[in-house]
């Protein structure tokens, strides 16, 4: 005699018109969370850039506070403002010193552009190709139509400066990130007590490493910027493009923040207002930046970041391509490390736990 079957339950229980309705009704509020995600898309975005640089910055607060005045060290509150002060200051002086330099140099490559496509027409091969695709007329209706400095210097700086730029943005991510670099202790204390009791000793070890990775990469990517545009501007003034070197350096600075392919825009950019000049001049900035960025990949990145991150070249590049598409420049400087956090966890958790099963 065979067993009676057992009540269907769940789901299953239910007619094909209760579970449509159920899933229509799941994917309705999946799509209505998702708009309310993208609505707050430019909150969150501040956010994380308050968080990096409030990671970026905490090295130099953690140095402040091993700092001794008069035998008592310094509190982090009071070392907090301190690099705030300094932050601040810097910038102020260098929008008072350098900008101006910075806009006056633009309009000057904007206006002078339109006679670089003229000389170009002398050369035969461009000659063949402005007849069969109208290159150097559509370059000129690009350049007059204010669409040359936007890709150039705008497309450039990314979303991250478009959020800078605006005042009451600005206001909102120099609060975040006092109040991130203030609490930082508390904030990791409070998301670390999430994980189970059993866990949180390892949940913090590892929580510890991605901070101090982070905050290493963002202050390391700022020197090496700082390095390549400096470097840039000496160069510049020395081979005779000082009308353009504030300007330029100011580009290689900023894209130097993009790992591997930022350096090579920067030499493709250098070395063809070079060409203007002359053919010379052009293969010199050629040489020099190709050098300076066998210099950077080889000796100064690796020297600046051995402490911060591990991620092969690979996954280094997609992440800052991809990161640079989404939120451009500061999209590519919050891609690495945050690559470098996920195969941290990969290989510390999901590794280990299949070595050991």
């Amino acid at each position: 005699m065979t067993a009676p079957a057992k009540p269907v339950r769940g789901l299953l229980a239910h007619g094909p018109f209760y579970l449509g309705f159920i899933g229509a009704l799941g994917a309705l509020t999946a799509w209505w969370l998702f708009g309310l995600l993208l609505s707050i898309s430019s909150i969150l975005v501040m956010v994380g850039v308050a968080f990096f640089l409030a990671a970026g910055l905490n090295p130099l607060v953690e140095w402040v506070m091993r700092r001794r005045i008069r035998d008592r060290r310094i509190g982090r509150g009071w070392a907090v403002v301190a690099v705030i002060t300094l932050v601040i200051v810097v910038l102020a002086l260098f929008i008072a010193a350098i900008a101006p330099i910075i806009s006056e140099q633009i309009a000057l490559i904007t206006r002078e552009a339109p006679g670089w496509l003229d000389q170009l027409q002398r050369n035969k091969q461009v000659q063949k190709w402005n007849a069969d695709y109208e290159l150097i007329e559509k370059a000129k209706e690009y350049i007059a139509g204010g669409e040359f400095t936007k890709s150039l210097f705008g497309g450039v700086l990314g979303f991250s400066l478009a959020v800078l730029s605006a005042l009451g943005s600005t206001f909102v991510v120099i609060i975040l990130t006092l109040y991130f670099l203030a609490s930082l202790p508390t904030i990791k204390e409070a998301l670390y007590r999430l994980a189970p009791a059993s866990r949180r000793a390892r949940v913090t070890d590892l929580g510890d490493r991605i901070v101090r990775g982070v905050g290493g990469y963002v202050s390391g990517a700022f020197l090496v910027s700082v390095c390549a545009a400096v470097s840039s501007l000496v160069f510049l003034l020395i081979v005779g493009l000082g009308e353009y070197a504030v300007a330029l350096s100011f580009v290689v600075g900023v894209l130097a923040l993009i790992p591997m392919v930022g350096s090579t825009i920067a030499m493709v950019i250098v070395s063809a207002i070079a060409l203007t000049e002359s053919w010379v001049t052009a293969v010199i900035c050629l040489a020099f930046y190709l050098l300076y960025q066998q210099f950077e990949n080889y000796v100064l990145y690796p020297q600046v970041m051995k402490k911060s991150v591990d991620v092969p070249g690979s996954i280094t590049l997609i992440a800052a391509l991809i990161g640079a598409a989404l939120l451009g420049v500061m999209g590519a400087l919050m891609a690495v490390p945050v690559a470098a956090a996920i195969l941290l966890i990969v290989r510390e958790v999901i590794v280990k736990r299949q070595d050991a099963s």
